[in-house]
This record gives C-alpha cells, structure tokens and sequence, in this order.
C-alpha cells in the first residue's frame, strides 16, 4: 500500500531533518526551504495529503502560504499544521483564521505530533472519499436529469415545427452570452457551475408552448391581437407545468428554470411580458436567454418567415426592431459576434 505523503516546510535544516526521521517509517517525505519552493512541490505533486509548516521563513513565509492554499482551494483537502516557536496571540488566530487545522508549539514530543497528525490525515481520507463519492452520485444524478429535461424540449420543438436543434443553440449562445457577462461586468459575475445550471435551465424556456394550440402555434400568417395573448400565455403556462414537476430538478435549476420561463420575453424598458418588468428587476440570467431567442428566432427559418442573415439579424437586435435589452448584454452579444455566427450555409438572404 502506497505510503501519505508530509510535505515539510521550514527553512532550518535541523528542524526538517527531524520532523523527517520522525515520519519517514510511515509516510512517503517531501521538504521544502521555504514558501516558493512548497507552493511549487504542492502544484506539482497531488499526492500530498499534509503539510507541517513553520511561520518565519525568508522568501515567502507560513501566512503567505496559507493564503495562496486557500485561494487556490488547496486547504479543502490538504490539512495545515503550522509549527512554531512563537507565543503571539494573534500570529496563532490568523493562523487558524487562515485555515491551519492545528498549531503545534516548538519544541515538540514527536510521537505526540505524530498521533495528532495520522488522526487528521485520516478524518481528511474519509471526508475526500465521501465528497467524491457525492460527487460521482450528483453527477449521476444530473445527466439523468438533463437527458429528461432535453427530451420534454424537444418533444415541444417537434410539435412547433422546429428541429431539437433549436434547443441546443439555445444552450450553446446561453452559454456563450453568460460566460461573457459573468466576464465583463463585475456585477453579474457567477461561478462556473451557476453558469452551467442557467444553460441548463435555458433547454426549458419555451416548455409553456406544449398548452398553445396548434392552430396558433403553427399559424403561417401574422397572429392576430386575440391570439398573440394565447401565444404569450407560453411563458405563464410553463411556469404552471414546472411547479407540476420540482423533483425533475435541483433547487437552484428549477429556480432557475422557472425564472426563465416566466421572464425571457420582459424587455429592459418595461414593454415585454408577462410581467411588464424593466431593467434589473428582471434577472441576468433571462435578459441573456432573452438575446439568445431573439438571435436563433431570426436566423432560423420559421413557418411565418424564411430566416434572416446573421448580419441583419445583429442590426435588428442592436436597433430595437426586437425589443429594448440591457446596453451591457448587448456589449457582451456584440463582443462574442464570432463565436455566435452561424455558418454561412444555413444563412438566407430574405426576400
């Protein structure tokens, strides 16, 4: 069985020498100088699994290296003994402050620091391989999930006369709008994995249509006022069949979901619907969908119209013709035109 392995870290030999000899019979040993030299063997070796690290060291000393392991996220599974000579209070509180597990003063009884050690070390094993167990069962769980909620999506798309298809760029521009808000604008930044969840929850955005009649739904023609009111109902409509179906998802997914749902046809300055909400009030995360459709509904051919150019379809958008969106949505849109375009085969020049 392969040994753990201690990283330690102290810029007197003598020190290093004999924390070494007291745990080289258990475990696999690693020595660093001082702060530089550990955060490098601690990017490079992932079989760490402890670190002992003194605090007054040249170069980088303990605290620094502290905070470049909780930045990194390195302190969720490597444990943190500082050992140490000095007494101050406070040096100890932001030790621990900073994620250290335990502060051991010098001198030491070594097998003491050794039962401590192995203790910690192995309630860190079991608390990574239930994580990772989790993980694996989440992850399970989500594809079961997605393959569920793409299959409703598309079941809605066949019945309105569009391809799947329709779904998936939906998720690729969500995707691509998102990410570049998130990295734009401060304000609207969000982690990767709520990003994910919003793409995710944009399959669902048009889930309402399934409770439009055909007769409007597929109508060749211009709707007339009375059935552009049914044809809204979409957005209300789907909200009604998500709170049918909560346990299909997350928390978070269906909050996301059913906000989409509701809101990706509000518009910034009030005249969308059903809700009649403007500029912030409504969520980032619809504004973005709402781009997204607009874009696809123009660029994609439709039983009431051939589908326009990407070049005229960004005029459009850019113009107002579709509605009024966030100026900073629409920076991040015009800021990711490349990524977005559709290739040049699918594109029709309207008549």
């Amino acid at each position: 069985m392969k040994k753990n392995t201690i990283l330690i870290v102290d810029d007197m030999e003598i020190n290093r020498v004999i924390l070494a000899e007291g745990f080289k019979d258990e475990y696999e040993i690693l020595e660093a100088e001082n702060g530089v030299e550990a955060l490098k063997l601690l990017r490079s070796d992932g079989s760490i699994t402890a670190v002992l690290l003194d605090l007054v060291m040249p170069e980088l000393d303990g605290m620094g290296v502290l905070k470049e392991m909780s930045k990194s996220g390195m302190l969720t599974h490597i444990p943190v003994f500082i050992i140490t000579a000095a007494d101050s209070e406070k040096t100890l509180m932001d030790a621990y402050n900073l994620g250290a597990v335990d502060v051991i003063s010098k001198p030491f009884m070594i097998n003491f620091l050794k039962c401590r050690i192995g203790n910690v070390i192995e309630l860190y094993r079991h608390r990574n391989d239930l994580e990772a167990i989790i993980n694996e069962q989440i992850e399970k769980l989500n594809k079961v999930n997605l393959s569920m909620i793409e299959t409703l999506a598309t079941l809605i798309e066949f019945r309105d006369c569009e391809s799947g298809e329709h779904v998936q760029r939906i998720c690729g521009l969500t995707d691509i709008l998102m990410t570049k808000v998130s990295e734009m604008y401060p304000e609207y930044r969000l982690p990767r994995a709520e990003i994910d969840k919003i793409v995710m929850a944009s399959i669902l955005h048009d889930v309402g249509k399934i409770a439009i009649p055909d007769g409007i739904l597929n109508k060749p023609g211009r709707l007339t006022k009375e059935e552009f009111e049914i044809m809204k109902e979409h957005t209300t409509r789907g909200c009604d069949i998500l709170t049918q179906i909560p346990d299909l998802m997350s928390a978070d997914l269906y909050r996301y979901s059913y906000d989409i749902c509701r809101h990706h046809h509000e518009r910034y300055d009030g005249r969308g619907y059903p809700d009649g909400l403007a500029g912030d009030d409504i969520s980032i995360w619809s504004q973005v969908v709402a781009v997204a459709d607009v874009y696809d509904a123009l660029t994609s051919p439709r039983c009431y119209k051939a589908p326009f150019t990407h070049e005229k379809s960004v005029d459009m958008i850019n113009n107002g013709e579709c509605g009024i969106f966030n100026p900073k949505v629409l920076a991040a849109f015009n800021d990711s035109l490349e990524e977005i375009r559709i290739k040049p085969e699918n594109e029709k020049e309207e008549s």
